[in-house]
């Protein structure tokens, strides 16, 4: 996220509607429109320009390009701020892509230049990691396992029908070993008589793909294990079998006794996942629909229509509300309800839904949802009650023949707050008990709140939970009337840290999730908490590698990566299907208006109503 939050102290914001400037900032990481802005995600044209424009590059010898990412190369920070600071009347700057490609096997870095219809850089990347996978060798995957001889035989063994059966590919992560190949372990489902994959696993029977030769490398046909029932497993309505198969993709599995941890946004692309949302379902009666486009394997852009909803929400809340009952004769009674503005997308990263919403409000809050919906990934197991289990299953019995693996969610959220300018600074509120000291007061404790302002990272690292503490951003050169430093703060919603020690594996490579809260100085090159390359990763790139620095943060140009979790334990009622769990944050304006400013001024003198 990317908002440039400016300081209305003596004009109150206006109606709802008009909040939309916090839109330009959100969704043009996402959807495709004219360039009005320096932001705005590449046009249909401008991919079609990159990929003609990086073919053309690696022709000569003939080679082969296979497209992993391609996206705005933003320009730098200073030319946008410059750009709308002279109300857009200067030149929109200059237009750049930013490709990641494979080329023989090799990862290349190619940023391209569409203003000057050119290739300014190409750079080899030689690190550990790999690029996100792309849909077409997924696919590829799956079909292979499907023709290859030793699986047909596997199945004839369980007496399966191989018409019935869907292979998925998932990342194989990094647990210490030397790799040198980009690899997919390849696992099966059983559809006959339901379309819920999921939860009829072929247990026993993995293959290894290597994704850059398109061969099976190796392949475990270890036990047979009973597929669960299709019975009470299809949740559709109207749907048709072939079409809800064409939309199932990747997610997370257990091996055995082994976890596999799986980073969706950097292995399989949380942007490339996004899905058509449906009207009067997904989104209501009033809604808006913005399409959008991704990049296929071979570089085209492809339309993904109405991948983002805007509507207003009036769901009876109430924004604010007083009866005032203590004037003799009198009884005033004031209400406003709540209405919002809201900004939806979903994401189908396999087996799981994702909804990110992202609500405006007009007290100035913008309030982060994400709800996880879809289907539980399951284990199948020789087990038809719990009280036949004696051993570790990791995770409770939701059906006959049927795990539920315990597991866990993080999304990190890069928030880049410009509050009244880009000098910012980063406060901890910690409240604290105090013992009243002395006979001046019958009371023998109050609470106190002691400000800290974080000079460097290492001071803004925060693992919430251990005491009340209020998480604050301020302009320390902007005051208002009655002197206060004018900032928004953030509202943690439920806190979740990491279960896993800090020595393994997927710790190593996930080790953003130790705090919930990091500060860094913003640069343009530090995205993604993970790294730009998690596929394979070790760790060795990411926030906690760049907050090692321990950069100075106060009265700078500053980023708040805030790190929403859940632990989730299945129970029966997310079998067959799951309903949404939902957890949020929320950024809410604190002195950065000089009163209330959902009311008009001539609104403070309230008429009363008997």
């Amino acid at each position: 996220m990317k908002n440039s939050i400016s300081n209305h102290s003596e004009i109150m914001l206006p109606r709802l509607k008009n909040l939309i400037f916090f839109l330009v900032f959100l969704i043009s990481a996402v959807i495709s429109t004219s360039s009005y802005h320096p932001l705005d995600s590449l046009t249909p044209s401008e991919l079609n320009q990159t990929q003609t424009l990086v073919n053309d590059y690696f022709s000569s010898p003939p080679q082969n390009v296979r497209f992993h990412y391609v996206g705005l190369d933003e320009p730098e920070k200073s030319d946008v701020l410059s750009w709308q600071s002279s109300s857009h009347t200067q030149k929109i700057p200059s237009r750049r892509a930013f490709a990641i490609v494979r080329v023989n096997s090799k990862t290349h870095e190619v940023i391209v230049s569409l203003s000057n219809n050119s290739i300014i850089s190409d750079e080899i990347y030689n690190g550990y990691g790999y690029p996100l996978l792309n849909f077409a060798e997924q696919l590829a995957a799956g079909n292979l396992t499907l023709s290859y001889p030793p699986f047909i035989a596997s199945i004839q063994r369980r007496n399966l029908k191989l018409e019935e059966v869907v292979c998925l590919s998932f990342t194989v992560g990094w647990y210490a070993e030397i790799k040198s190949s980009r690899l997919v372990e390849v696992m099966c489902y059983y559809l006959n008589g339901t379309v819920n994959l999921y939860m009829r696993p072929i247990e026993g029977i993995t293959a290894t793909v290597d994704l850059d030769q398109m061969k099976i490398v190796a392949f475990r046909d270890r036990a047979v294990v009973p597929v669960p029932k299709a019975e009470g497993t299809d949740y559709r309505s109207n749907s048709s079998v072939q079409d809800l198969v064409k939309q199932v993709g990747p997610g997370f599995t257990l091996d055995g006794h082994v976890v596999r941890t799986f980073f969706d946004v950097g292995e399989y692309g949380f942007g490339l996942s996004t899905v058509t949302l449906e009207p009067l379902k997904d989104c209501p009666e009033n809604a808006t629909f913005m399409d959008g486009y991704i990049t296929s394997q071979d570089g085209s852009p492809v339309l993904v229509p109405n991948i983002i909803c805007i509507f207003e929400r009036y769901a009876g809340d109430i924004m604010w509300r007083h009866t005032e009952a203590g004037i003799p004769g009198q009884m005033i009674r004031e209400v406003r309800p709540e209405v919002s503005l809201v900004v939806r997308m979903v994401a189908a990263v396999g087996n799981y839904d994702y909804i990110v919403d992202w609500e405006f409000k007009e007290s100035g809050s913008i309030k982060v949802s994400v709800g996880l919906t879809g289907l539980l990934e399951v284990r199948g197991t020789i087990y038809t009650n719990k009280d036949q289990i004696r051993e570790e299953v990791y995770g409770p019995i939701l059906a006959e023949n049927t795990i539920g693996s315990n597991h866990d969610h993080f999304i990190n959220f890069n928030l880049d707050l410009d509050v009244d300018g880009v000098a910012n600074s980063f406060i901890k509120n910690n409240l604290q008990t105090v013992r009243a000291l002395g006979n001046t007061s019958p009371r023998r404790s109050y609470w106190k709140v002691n400000s800290q302002t974080a000079k460097t990272e290492s001071d803004a690292r925060i693992q919430l939970g251990s005491g009340a503490t209020e998480l604050l951003v301020v302009n320390p050169n902007k005051k208002t009337k009655v002197g206060n430093f004018v900032g928004y703060r953030l509202i943690p919603g439920v806190i979740t840290g990491p279960l896993l020690s800090s020595d393994d594996y997927p710790q190593i490579r996930g080790a953003f999730t130790k705090y919930n809260m990091w500060v860094t100085p913003y640069n343009k090159a530090e995205k993604w908490a993970a790294g730009l390359y998690t596929d394979q990763s070790h760790g060795d790139d990411g926030l906690p590698v760049w907050s090692l620095r321990n950069r100075k943060i106060e009265n700078k140009d500053i980023v708040l990566w805030y790190t929403l979790g859940f632990h989730h334990v299945p129970c029966q009622e997310d079998f067959p299907v799951m309903p949404t769990l939902t957890g949020s944050f929320e950024l809410r304006p604190t002195n950065f208006f000089e009163r209330n400013p959902v009311l008009k001024p001539s609104q403070y003198a309230t008429d009363p109503q008997i």
